[in-house]
This record gives C-alpha cells, sequence and structure tokens, in this order.
C-alpha cells in the first residue's frame, strides 16, 4: 500500500507543490493536507512541475488525528530530539523498511510539521517515533519538501532491497484505537487512584509512548482493553459487596 506523507498545517503552497514533486519521482502519490493555509494554490501547482496528478489526488483533512486514525505505524518528523518523552529516534534509513513493512499489511504514514515551528507534542501524542535526519549540526533547518524528498528516497531504496521475512501477519492497530486504549486505561488508573508522582500529568502521555513503541495489533489492543474491563467489572462487585 502506498505510505501517506502528511504535512500538516503547510504555511507556503509552493511548499506542497514541491512535496508532490519530490514524491513523484520516488514512485509515490500518497500526499495528504492536515489544514493546509492555502490550498488549491497556482503556486502549489507551478512548484509541482508537471506532478498535478499528485496534487489532484491529495487528501485534505481538519486534523491529522483524522488523517491517522486508521494507521497502524506514524512516525513523526522533527529536527529537534524529544529524549524527554523517551521517543525511539530513528534515521530515514532506518525508518523506511518499518514503513514499508506496516504498509504492506495495513496503513502507514510519516508526519511533516509546519515550516517555522514543525510538529506539536500533541501531534506526536499521534505517533509511534521520530524520524531525525542528520543533517549538519550547525544548520539543520531543512525545508519540508526536501525532508520529504528524503524519506521518500529512503522508502524506494527500501522497496529495491530484499523483502525481510514478515514480523508479524496481523496489521497493526490503527491510533484510533490506540486512543481508545489510552483512553480507558485513564478511566482505570483513576478509578484505583493510581498516581506516578514522576510522571506528574503526563502519565497518560507517557502510556501513549509505551503503547506505540509496542507496535500493538488489534488482538493485542483486545486484550489489554479486556483485562482493563475485567479490573472494572471486580471493582464494581466489591463495592457494591460493601
Amino acid at each position: 500500500m502506498p505510505i501517506r506523507f502528511i504535512l500538516v498545517a503547510t504555511r507556503h503552497p509552493g511548499n506542497i507543490g514541491a512535496a508532490a514533486r519530490a514524491l513523484k519521482t520516488m514512485g509515490q502519490d500518497g500526499l495528504w493536507l492536515v489544514a493546509p493555509e492555502s490550498f488549491p494554490h497556482a503556486e502549489a501547482t507551478a512548484r509541482a512541475s508537471g506532478a498535478d496528478d499528485v496534487l489532484a489526488r491529495a487528501r485534505v483533512v481538519a486534523t491529522l488525528a483524522e488523517a491517522v486514525a486508521d494507521c497502524g505505524l506514524v512516525l513523526g518528523t522533527s529536527a529537534r530530539l524529544r529524549s524527554q518523552y523517551y521517543w525511539p529516534v530513528l534515521t530515514p534509513r532506518d525508518a523506511a523498511p518499518q514503513l514499508a513493512a506496516a504498509g504492506a499489511t495495513g496503513e502507514a504514514a510519516i508526519v511533516f510539521g509546519t515550516e517555522r515551528s514543525g510538529l506539536s507534542n500533541g501531534d506526536f501524542d499521534l505517533c509511534n517515533g521520530l524520524v531525525h535526519i542528520p543533517a549538519n549540526p550547525d544548520y539543520e533547518s531543512l525545508n519540508v519538501a526536501q525532508a520529504v524528498q528524503i524519506l521518500a528516497y529512503e522508502l524506494r531504496c527500501a522497496a529495491g532491497a530484499a523483502a525481510p521475512a514478515p514480523r508479524r501477519t496481523a496489521p497493526l492497530a490503527p491510533v484510533a484505537e490506540l486512543e481508545r486504549l489510552r483512553a480507558h486505561a485513564g478511566e482505570v488508573l483513576t478509578a484505583i487512584d493510581f498516581t506516578d508522582r514522576r510522571a506528574g500529568p503526563h502519565l497518560l502521555r507517557r502510556l501513549a509512548r509505551i503503547f506505540g513503541r509496542a507496535a500493538l495489533d488489534q488482538d493485542e489492543v483486545n486484550i489489554l482493553r479486556g483485562i482493563l474491563t475485567a479490573v472494572q467489572s471486580r471493582r464494581r462487585r466489591a463495592g457494591s459487596a460493601q
């Protein structure tokens, strides 16, 4: 399946066109746009330089959550490392085979933030890991279309390599299911009055990171939610017996 290249809140329409051109040169066409400032736009068409078909098929949605709701693997790109949340940090070369493998059995996406500030922490809550392009540390400012070109190139290289043995046959659980799991876990933690003084208000965000790194499939999500439901049922029975 084609990989989704998701551009979030792109300010300059020329960057959208340049990204479409970058995708077409590498045989990709899964362009998604989250709340672009100006699209469609003549500058996007001009910068696409013949990749008008990629622009025409671009999906435009209002939120990143909508764009990745059915994706099993979502990787966010960032020039900044966010070690405080224990992110799995990948280079584009390491990320490409994972995206290709996830895309072979389900939906997978790579997400690029706005030109000025990149992706927010809220955006990263919907991702399973971080892709960092190891550029010149004295000047790491890549244009978003350049970043798209690098990831698309690595995906093309990964597709040309010998296919690894599949790690699993079941597709990864989509983001929407992981969000339901996180919400369910939050309900149970509140009910049992569990708090982590070190994580504080970020406990649920830390749980989301754990779930993302675990690469859960739907059966595994169902098992975990079944355990949480059993905990809730046991507490309700214990309360009624008092």
